[in-house]
């Protein structure tokens, strides 16, 4: 039985990162639509892992941005953080880790278990920066010749078939808008594809930013942002090859 880990956005979250790991110990290919950088406090740890496990990474905005020391065009409220962040960032990775970040490619295609996966960060053509619902996935997906297409950058789960496409979006390991204070992923296994969050020592996240040197408003403002204001609902939302 042949199982896939699905990652994106861990933005620097390795207790986030943990949990899911400690949910999904066993796994064959693990595989990361970007943004491994940025917000959190564990840039090294988190993309050390990327290097070591995952088999296909592509590029994601903050990592892009980090590398060539660019504008990552993210989301205006974010933007502080982001600034702030990377400048931290940049003196804990060393050289070759921002040269690793700078050769990830923009569109990944691979074939597992007889499946053709095209994989980007923002859309399926290779823009970093455009935001989209999965109501504007059909748009983009006309013209693909693949029977899976997985991209992240929202931070936001969904998952959804156009004819024999099938496109999903993990969420976000570190930094999930959908369900703050869960970690996002996703599960390939047996043709079938589900949407998994786990809860996570949100503390431990927020202690170690506290200690790094970032401007204070910078650190209450990821603080708020990654500590759930309600108890997190756990779902799974599962589709199968099986149905259609």
């Amino acid at each position: 039985m042949m199982k896939m880990l699905i990652v994106s956005d861990l933005h620097g979250n390795l207790p986030a990162l943990q949990a899911v790991l400690a949910a999904e110990p066993d796994f064959d290919l693990a595989v990361c639509c970007g943004d491994i950088v940025d917000y959190g406090p564990h840039p090294v740890e988190c993309l050390e892992w990327v290097r070591q496990h995952c088999h296909y990474v592509v590029r994601g905005n903050h990592d892009n941005a980090l590398a060539f020391d660019v504008d990552c065009r993210c989301m205006g409220s974010f933007r502080p953080y982001s600034l702030a962040t990377r400048v931290w960032h940049r003196t804990l990775l060393s050289d070759n880790q921002k040269e690793y970040l700078k050769n990830l490619p923009i569109i990944e295609l691979f074939e597992w278990d007889d499946r053709h996966f095209r994989m980007a960060h923002a859309t399926p053509q290779g823009n970093l920066f455009e935001y989209l619902t999965p109501d504007q996935w059909e748009a983009h997906v006309a013209d693909l010749d693949s029977d899976y297409l997985l991209l992240g950058h929202t931070h936001v789960q969904g998952m959804r078939a156009f004819g024999n496409l099938i496109v999903v979006n993990p969420g976000s390991v570190g930094l999930a808008r959908d369900t703050p204070g869960q970690a996002c992923y996703a599960i390939y296994e047996q043709r079938q594809f589900v949407l998994k969050r786990v809860s996570y020592d949100v503390q431990r996240t927020i202690d170690d930013l506290k200690r790094a040197p970032l401007p204070e408003e910078v650190i209450q403002g990821l603080t708020d942002f990654l500590r759930p204001q309600v108890e997190p609902e756990i779902r799974v939302t599962t589709w199968s090859e099986h149905v259609l």
